[in-house]
C-alpha cells in the first residue's frame, strides 16, 4: 500500500509544486521519518533518541539530524536536553485541546467554502483516497498507511480552495492530537466511523451544501477528543 500512497502523492494529492515547510532536503527527510515514527508510536513517549544513531541510520551528517530534532521540538514532539539527551515527549492534554480547537476553526471554514465551489477533479481525488482507505480498513498492520491517507484527505480539501499550506500549519500544531488519534484508531468502530464521515463530507461537497459539510466536519474532528479519558486509562504511561 505504501507504493499506492506514494503514487497518489506524486499525482497531485499534495498539489502542484508542493514542498513541506522548512529545512534542507536531508533534514526534512529525517524529520518526516522521525515524525511518522513518533506519531505511529514506533517511537513511543520517553524513548531516548541518539543523534549519532539517527545519523548512522539515515546516512546523513549530524547537522540535518540536529535540524530535524529542532523542528520536532518546535512541534512539542521531542524535548532536547543540551549536552544530555533527547526524549520523545508524552501526550499533553492542553496541546491536544488546542490542536482540536484550531482544526475545527480552520477546517469547518475551509470545507464550507469548498462546498460552494468543489470541482469534479477534487471530488474524484477525495473518492480515490477513501477507496484506498477502505482497502486498508480490515488490516491492523496498515494503520500508519490509513492515517497517512487521512492526512491526504484533509490536505486535498484545503488544496481545493487554494490554501494547501494551511494543512502544514495545522500539522505543525497537531502532533499531540495526531498521536491521540493514532491511539484511538484500533478501537472498535473507529475506522468505520472515519470512513462514514469521509463519505458524508464528500456527499455534502457533491450536493453543494456548505452548512451540512461544516456540520459533518465538526463532528468528525470531535470524536476522538471525547475518548481522551478512556485512552488515558488504557495508556497511562503515554500521557503527562
Amino acid at each position: 500500500m505504501d507504493s499506492l500512497v506514494s503514487t497518489l502523492q506524486r499525482t497531485g494529492a499534495r498539489g502542484p509544486g508542493h514542498r513541506e515547510a522548512g529545512g534542507s532536503s536531508a533534514s526534512q527527510r529525517v524529520y518526516e521519518e522521525l515524525r511518522r515514527r513518533i506519531i505511529s508510536f514506533a517511537l513511543p513517549p520517553d524513548t531516548v533518541l541518539s543523534r549519532a544513531a539517527i545519523a548512522k541510520e539515515y546516512e546523513v551528517s549530524l547537522t540535518p539530524v540536529r535540524e530535524a530534532l529542532q523542528q520536532l521540538e518546535a512541534e512539542g514532539l521531542v524535548k532536547i536536553f543540551p549536552q544530555s539527551k533527547t526524549l520523545v515527549t508524552r501526550l499533553a492534554l492542553n496541546e491536544i485541546h488546542e490542536a482540536q480547537l484550531l482544526r475545527i476553526a480552520v477546517e469547518t471554514e475551509v470545507v464550507g467554502r469548498l462546498a460552494g465551489a468543489c470541482t469534479p477533479a477534487i471530488l474524484k481525488r477525495l473518492k480515490t483516497i477513501v477507496s484506498m482507505q477502505e482497502a486498508l480498513a480490515d488490516d491492523p498492520e496498515e494503520l500508519a498507511s490509513f492515517q497517512e491517507l487521512d492526512e491526504m484527505f484533509h490536505r486535498t480539501i484545503m488544496a481545493g480552495i487554494g490554501h494547501e499550506k494551511l494543512h502544514d500549519l495545522l500539522k505543525s500544531r497537531s502532533g499531540h492530537f495526531s498521536r491521540l488519534r493514532q491511539l484511538h484508531l484500533p478501537n472498535a468502530g473507529k475506522i468505520a466511523n472515519i470512513l462514514a464521515d469521509h463519505n458524508a463530507i464528500i456527499a455534502a461537497l457533491e450536493a453543494g451544501d456548505p452548512p451540512l459539510a461544516q456540520k459533518v466536519m465538526r463532528e468528525h474532528l470531535s470524536q476522538t477528543i471525547r475518548r481522551v479519558d478512556e485512552l488515558r486509562q488504557q495508556h497511562p504511561d503515554y500521557f503527562t
